[in-house]
């Protein structure tokens, strides 16, 4: 099987993945993005084109000459320059319920208007911060029980700013990579009918549902790693 790398999306690290790494068939790795767990920095000084490196040098310390490159949510903004810096290695894309901006905008850019009202101000203030448990509990939770929510509070951490604000390139894109978009239906922050927008973005994806909410690595681990192994199995 090829291995998998698992990118975990914003306000969470690695660690996100774990009940999904438990269920895994094959090779895996979850890789920390910069400013967090495995990679501290400060996050001011993080940037799509640093979290690539980032991820590129992971994936040659753990010894994969080819991966399935995995990310969830705010990932998609930065799996472009990541699928770039690996090139060929890369042998499928897949997106789990992610952003994808248009060419040349940010994730900020995509969001609904009153989220990017208060995302602007608490970057403007310079306080990426983050989301207090009510919030979180209506973008991240909407499907999970209290003792899975509580799992994820004590996972979440505060987001960089340029993730969210460095336009993307989506020229690494265009090739014929495979590339699959697990869309989860009961999604609360990044809603199905937004997802199908993202994924023309990535551009020819095949779409998996999955009957889930935004953290379904959490509510549905063993049903979301099926999926990938199935994928891996095949790259």
């Amino acid at each position: 099987m090829t291995p998998l790398v698992l990118v975990h999306g914003g306000s969470f690290a690695a660690s996100c993945w774990d009940l999904v790494v438990e269920a895994l068939a094959g090779p895996v790795l979850a890789v920390d993005l910069p400013g967090r767990g495995a990679h501290p920095a400060p996050a001011s000084t993080v940037t799509i084109d640093r979290a690539a490196a980032s991820v590129a040098a992971d994936v040659d310390a753990a010894g994969f000459a080819d991966v399935v490159l995995v990310g969830h949510s705010l990932a998609g903004c930065s799996m472009p320059a990541m699928i770039g810096a690996l090139g060929e290695r890369v042998r499928h894309a897949v997106f789990v319920a992610c952003t994808v901006p248009e060419d040349g905008t940010s994730c900020v850019d995509t969001l609904p208007p009153g989220i990017q009202e208060f995302a602007r101000r608490e970057l403007e203030a310079g306080n990426p911060g983050m989301l207090g448990a009510e919030m979180a509990r209506d973008f991240f939770g909407n499907d999970l029980d209290d003792a899975q929510f509580a799992w994820c509070m004590d996972r979440m951490v505060p987001e960089a700013p340029g993730l969210l604000t460095d336009p993307v390139d989506l020229a690494p894109l265009r090739s014929d990579m495979p590339r699959t978009w697990v869309l989860t239906l009961h999604d609360a922050i990044i809603e199905p009918e937004r997802q199908l927008r993202f994924s023309r973005n990535a551009d020819d994806c095949n779409i998996i549902e999955l009957d889930a909410a935004h953290m379904c690595m959490v509510s549905k681990p063993r049903e979301l790693a099926a999926i990938l192994d199935d994928i891996a199995a095949s790259a």
